[in-house]
């Protein structure tokens, strides 16, 4: 008889990231301690629709679930996509974190210890959210002597069951959901043992992250997004949305050529009309950098650029001259084997896809 175990078998898991500018997917597979992408697939939200899949200021799912369903459905068949479990991704502005310290107690103490501190930082009630939390500092003894510091993250019930009606009216079993900032650190960070900034500019909003030797230590969002820079452009420049869009990625910071846009008017320069958006990041950034050197004495050592418009054309260097940091754009496809006929293109799309990853990721663990 030959044994074999279970561990040798390969995994496959499902990513889902549903967001403002489409719903992404990523499939991975394990087989021992390698990871490999199996396929991946996104859907825009103008191809069935005229509005975006989410709206900021409701903090809900703009569309229905029969709506979104669809949309991954459409992406499991174009991409021939079996696998069924999956891990969605919750948005960082519908999801509530709060950090706060307990005394030293047990493990069984904890859970009724920050049950009963909830009650003095959650603004919702506590049968209306689903509660998760980790020790992020201290350890869970009696006989210790530190206090414990306790990140605690609060999920509005009512988002959590959406989700569950989205992957059953998609076919899909949904295994797990998490914060997006948890499922892009996963994605983005690997190794890192100095502190790091973490910024995701996204299409409705900009979040910015601080991990403490992989552990997140605060983060917050604010109304600074991809979608906002582009209304400007297509303003200033009198083109529309579309036109603008594709000339904020094509130029980014840098003067329009007139030999390649003789329709543009003459002399405009795209850096003059981003980079009021770009030092407003700039200041949350250093606001938060400081502020967390105040708290815990540690200096950020690295800027990580993340979400749609972290390959904005002359943004990292921009951020390197006014940070005086080390900074880069995040390449989650890197950890991960890839043909090596899709490196380009994948290394292109790795900024807006982190975050699925990190969460396909989060199933294979």
């Amino acid at each position: 008889m030959i044994w074999t175990s279970l561990k040798m078998f390969p995994k496959k898991f499902l990513g889902v990231d549903i967001g403002t500018s489409g719903v992404k997917m990523v499939e991975l597979r394990k087989f021992g301690a390698k990871i490999k992408l199996e396929n991946y697939g996104e859907l825009k939200p103008f191809a069935f629709y005229e509005t975006p899949l989410r709206t900021f200021e409701k903090s809900t799912l703009a569309l229905s679930s029969q709506d979104i369903a669809k949309s991954l459905s459409a992406i499991l068949e174009e991409a021939k996509i079996k696998t069924k479990k999956a891990v969605f991704s919750i948005p960082d502005f519908s999801t509530f974190f709060t950090w706060f310290r307990l005394p030293p107690m047990s493990k069984e103490e904890v859970p009724s210890a920050v049950r009963y501190e909830a009650l003095q930082h959650i603004p919702l009630p506590l049968s209306e959210v689903t509660l998760d939390w980790q020790v992020i500092e201290g350890k869970l003894s009696e006989q210790e002597k530190n206090r414990l510091k306790i990140l605690l993250v609060a999920v509005p019930k009512e988002i959590l069951n959406q989700y569950q009606e989205i992957a059953t009216l998609a076919q899909l079993e949904l295994q797990a959901v998490e914060a997006e900032v948890f499922a892009l650190s996963r994605a983005s960070i690997k190794n890192e043992k100095g502190v790091i900034a973490l910024l995701d500019i996204g299409a409705q909003s900009t979040t910015i992250s601080i991990i403490d030797k992989g552990i997140l230590k605060r983060s917050h969002s604010f109304d600074i997004s991809g979608n906002e820079m582009t209304k400007v452009v297509s303003k200033s420049l009198g083109v529309d949305y579309s036109k603008a869009e594709a000339l904020k990625k094509k130029y980014g910071l840098n003067p329009i050529s007139q030999f390649l846009e003789p329709d543009i008017p003459y002399g405009q320069d795209l850096k003059k009309i981003l980079c009021p958006f770009c030092d407003i990041i700039l200041a949350e950034v250093k606001k938060t950098a400081q502020d967390f050197y105040q708290v815990e004495s540690k200096e950020t050592q690295k800027i990580i650029l993340a979400g749609g418009t972290a390959l904005l054309p002359g943004l990292k260097e921009y951020f390197v001259e006014e940070l005086r940091k080390e900074t880069e754009v995040a390449n989650p496809f890197s950890y991960i084997f890839c043909p090596p006929i899709l490196e380009t293109e994948l290394k292109a799309m790795g900024p807006s896809y982190a975050i699925a990853i990190g969460a396909a990721l989060r199933g294979l663990e």
